[in-house]
């Protein structure tokens, strides 16, 4: 079995454009949720979210790019740059047929969606553009980030709502450790902030109207998020004959299921993936210093998961730090997982734990260390990264120290 290192990171969403600028983002604890700016938002109940501010898809693409791509899709081509000019890789030779993409996204183009709805319903059109499909489909980003790059290996798309992110690079992780791909482009993307994203989110009853409190007793739900972070998983043999930088190892991976309820969370189910990922990394639980959580800000989703760590972690659990980073940059669905990734790597990398901000009470179901407010220095040896979706799919990935 081939070790799996990342040698490349990208991002954009509500707190930077930039890796360098959200890892400065979490270190200061910032939070990037503000007033939404979107059409029709007098109609919506909720009208905060972690919104890319400063967008202008013309600084990046042309206009027959920006025809064919989602705003979704647009993120992921931004984040993958980035991070493949970090990675040093060129994918014109042999190596892009050793390369694939997989991405997470829960829904895709929902921009597209939305835009064209309002064409055919509300203007009375007849008639929509004749890429309008290939535009919303989830597997767009996938494949137009393979075709930029020239990646011919597996390449496709996950979906499995929040969840996404991290079952697509638990995936790209396997691909690599068993030898099947040499490298692989992997990570995720969401843009859902529209009328008709929030919309159905209200429908639920579990978003908050004023902020993302993770663990807080006075939380009152959660805020949704938009953006993409993108990574280059590679062999680590590879990347060391060439010097690569090595952000970190990824050595362990555990997804499972509930199967019990569409949407309230299992213990047992987030437990087991926990577990899983800490077999599969041949880790005991003393050896994890710090986990980012789910930690949507929901009532039911905040102690479940304390629950499962507690269960999981035994006394050590009073000793480990958990921090939500979607307190600063919202939930990005599909995509959430990704970009929480970056602070992972930043406590492997840099000793500094990201803050779970807006606490403001101790809730005896979340008695864990959860980094309230502040940013903290920790020397971190390996890292966890929890995922838990509406559906009860559950997907864990275990991260080392860079070797």
């Amino acid at each position: 079995m081939k070790r799996v290192v990342i040698t490349g990171a990208g991002t954009i969403n509500a707190l930077a454009h930039d890796v360098a600028g959200t890892l400065a983002a979490f270190r200061d604890g910032r939070c990037g949720i503000t007033d939404l700016e979107i059409r029709d938002k007098d109609r919506l109940s909720i009208q905060i979210g972690g919104q890319v501010h400063d967008w202008n898809p013309e600084t990046h693409f042309n206009r027959q790019q920006i025809v064919l791509y989602d705003k979704f899709t647009q993120f992921t081509l931004l984040a993958a740059r980035e991070a493949i000019a970090q990675s040093g890789l060129n994918f014109d030779g042999h190596l892009g047929y050793e390369t694939g993409v997989v991405l997470g996204t829960a829904a895709g183009g929902v921009n597209t969606w939305d835009d064209n709805y309002r064409s055919v319903y509300e203007e009375g059109k007849n008639r929509v553009h004749p890429f309008v499909v290939p535009k919303l489909m989830n597997n767009a980003a996938a494949s137009h980030l393979s075709m930029e790059f020239n990646l011919k290996g597996p390449s496709f798309t996950v979906a499995t709502a929040c969840a996404s992110s991290n079952h697509a690079m638990g995936q790209a992780f396997h691909m690599v450790r068993s030898g099947m791909c040499r490298t692989m482009v992997t990570g995720g993307s969401e843009s859902m902030l529209c009328f008709g994203g929030i919309k159905a989110w209200e429908g639920l009853r579990v978003m908050s109207k004023d902020a993302c409190r993770p663990f807080s007793l006075n939380r009152n739900g959660m805020v949704q998020g938009e953006g993409a972070a993108v990574f280059v998983f590679e062999e680590y043999e590879q990347a060391k004959r060439r010097g690569a930088v090595i952000l970190a190892e990824v050595v362990g991976f555990a997804m499972t299921s509930d199967a019990s309820d569409i949407v309230m969370p299992s213990k047992q189910g987030a437990a087991r993936a926990i577990a899983g990922a800490l077999r599969d990394a041949r880790l005991a639980p003393e050896d994890v210093g710090y986990i980012n959580a789910h930690g949507t800000g929901t009532t039911a989703n905040d102690k479940t998961e304390c629950a499962a760590v507690a269960d999981v972690f035994g006394q050590h659990a009073d000793r480990l730090m958990i921090s939500s980073t979607k307190s600063m940059h919202g939930h990005l669905i599909g995509g959430t997982g990704a970009v929480e990734l970056l602070a992972c790597i930043m406590a492997l990398r840099d000793g500094v734990i990201a803050p779970t901000i807006g606490y403001e009470e101790a809730d005896p179901e979340c008695a864990l260390d959860v980094v309230p407010n502040v940013a903290r220095q920790a020397r971190v040896e390996v890292a966890l990264s929890n995922a838990f979706a509406f559906g009860g799919m559950n997907a864990v990935l275990a991260l080392r120290r860079a070797p």
